[in-house]
Order: structure tokens, then sequence, then C-alpha cells
């Protein structure tokens, strides 16, 4: 058995891309985008004609109800193929406006409805910013389940939780690339490999946490650098990787066993935490990689936001 078989015996593989034509491959359950593997699909001959047919059809509406109307157009495609759900991202651009964000989330919704698509299929990605959060926690009472994106600390996590949001996306291969970058010289990569991956021991700080607490709060490590990190993480609720990855798993014959373990993480001598706006603000600020990976997260995503903003201006 490949691995990526055995992976999916302990885990929910999720596709990491919009590119939906490499999807059915791998044969996951689920599949999550955002602004960047969008601008990145419709660069390419393949799906450059689901932009130009968009805008075709609704020319003269706001610019941002033609960005809505083309994520959405890829995320049909993506549901046609596999039998679980799509992440659909709410403008970065929104990070810190929690009514915007509720707005573009209903209206993303609506958009999927307007397809045949029952709204249990669709997860709203929304970054872990406090506004992000209180955003998400409106939709879930609302019945729209939400993917917390751009997840770098356990504070983060402990206030998704207490949002009771559908799934959070902590962001594996960040957070190893800031402490490898922190490092510099003195980093030693098989000393951080694995389980002692930075990166892998967030998730897994988080994973414990929710299993300690019965927190229904799904768990989908995201952003790997290498296929360590993802074996390391056997186990995890969900995992989403690239087709790069994916390919690797599938052409690895070395067996893999289960790293994270919910009965396990039930014996372990942990305390409850609790977060209100002042003590979130003030865990997340004394995280410097949190911040940093944050800040620049959602930077990246408002300039590929803007990126196709300017492919559907001109097309």
């Amino acid at each position: 058995m490949n691995q990526l078989d055995a992976l999916k015996q302990f885990t929910t593989v999720v596709a990491d891309t919009g590119d939906f034509k490499q999807i059915e491959a791998y044969q996951p359950t689920d599949a999550t985008t955002n602004p960047s593997l969008i601008l990145k699909a419709v660069q390419k001959s393949d799906y450059r004609t689901l932009l130009l047919e968009t805008v075709a059809q609704f020319r003269g509406r706001p610019l941002d109800e033609l960005m809505d109307r083309l994520l959405v157009r890829f995320g049909c495609e993506i549901l046609s193929i596999i039998p679980g759900r799509v992440s659909t991202e709410v403008d970065a651009r929104l990070s810190f406006d929690t009514v915007a964000s509720v707005a573009r989330a209903e209206r993303l919704i609506e958009l999927y409805q307007a397809q045949g698509i029952h709204v249990d299929r669709v997860l709203i990605k929304v970054a872990a910013t406090w506004e992000g959060m209180l955003a998400a926690e409106q939709l879930e009472r609302r019945g729209i389940h939400t993917n917390l994106t751009l997840l770098f600390s356990f504070c983060q996590a402990v206030v998704c939780a207490q949002a009771k949001v559908q799934l959070i996306s902590p962001f594996v291969g960040r957070i190893y690339d800031w402490y490898k970058r922190s490092a510099g010289t003195a980093w030693v990569e098989q000393d951080h490999a694995g389980a002692n991956d930075p990166g892998v021991q967030s998730v897994t700080q988080i994973y414990n946490y929710y299993k300690k607490f019965g927190i229904g709060t799904e768990i989908m490590g995201a952003s790997f650098r290498n296929v360590g990190q993802i074996t390391a993480l056997a186990g995890c609720d969900l995992l989403t990787i690239s087709p790069d990855l994916l390919s690797t798993l599938a052409s690895t014959q070395t067996p893999l066993v289960r790293a994270l373990d919910a009965p396990r993480a039930q014996s372990l001598d942990l305390s409850p935490v609790n977060y209100d706006e002042a003590g979130f603000r003030l865990a997340l600020n004394e995280d410097a990689m949190a911040t940093e990976k944050l800040a620049e997260g959602i930077r990246a995503f408002c300039v590929d936001a803007g990126k196709l903003d300017q492919l559907l201006l001109a097309a």
C-alpha cells in the first residue's frame, strides 16, 4: 500500500489546489482553494476560459461580485469531481471587517445555492483575525460552515473553538519557514524533522487540546513543505496537500503509522484555556511568529486578490 492510501485510513485527505483537473487522479474527499491558487489556475490556458466566460456572462456587475462568481465557478467544477466539501475564501482585504466578511460569505453561499449546491458542501474561508473569528461565529449560527485560515498559534485555535467554527487550517509549512529563517545558519534540519518540526508541534498541541476537551472543530493541517511533515501528522482530522506532495505520497511504499491519536490525547494532563478580545490580542502579540505570519499571509492574499481584479477588468 502506498503512503497516500495508508494516510487515507487515518485522515481525510484534501487537495490544496485550484487546478481541478489534477484533483481527480488522487481521489481526495475535499478540496480547498485560496486567491493565490485561483490566480495561478486562471493564468493557465485550461482555465482561462472560466474567467472569460464569467466576465462575459456578468459584464457590468461590480468587480467584487465578478470575483465571487469566479470563485464559485471554480468551486462548482471542483465539487463535480469530489464527494465532499470545497473551501472558498472571502476576500482577504476584508480580514479586519466583521460585517463585510459576513455579507460576502452569505453572497458566496447564495451563489452556490443558485447552482444547486447544498450549503453543507461549502466551507467559507476567513482569516483567523479577531474580526474574522467573530464573523465565523455569526456565520456558524446561521448554518454557514467556516474554515479559519492563516492560523499559526494556539491562541487562534482556542478562540476558533470558542466560536464553534467548523474547521481550522493551521499552516505547518509557514511556521517551519519562520523558525528556519530565524535560526539562520544555526538551523540543523535533522533536529527539526518529523515530530520535532515546529509546524508539526503546533498542530499536535492544538490536536491534543481539542481532543482532550471534546472540541468538535475539525483540524486540517495545511501548507506543507515536505512529506515528513505530513506523515508526522497522520491521524489529524484532515490534511490539505498540494498535488506535488500527493504525487510523492502515492509513489512511496514506506509503511505509514498513525502519529496523532484522540484516546491518547484524552489522557494528557491539560488545563482549559479561554480568551476574551484583550487576552487574545496580547497572546497573539506575544507570539512573534504568529503575528508576523498572519500579517504576511493577509498581505500576500490581498496582493493576489488585486491581481485577480486586474485580470477580471482586462477580460
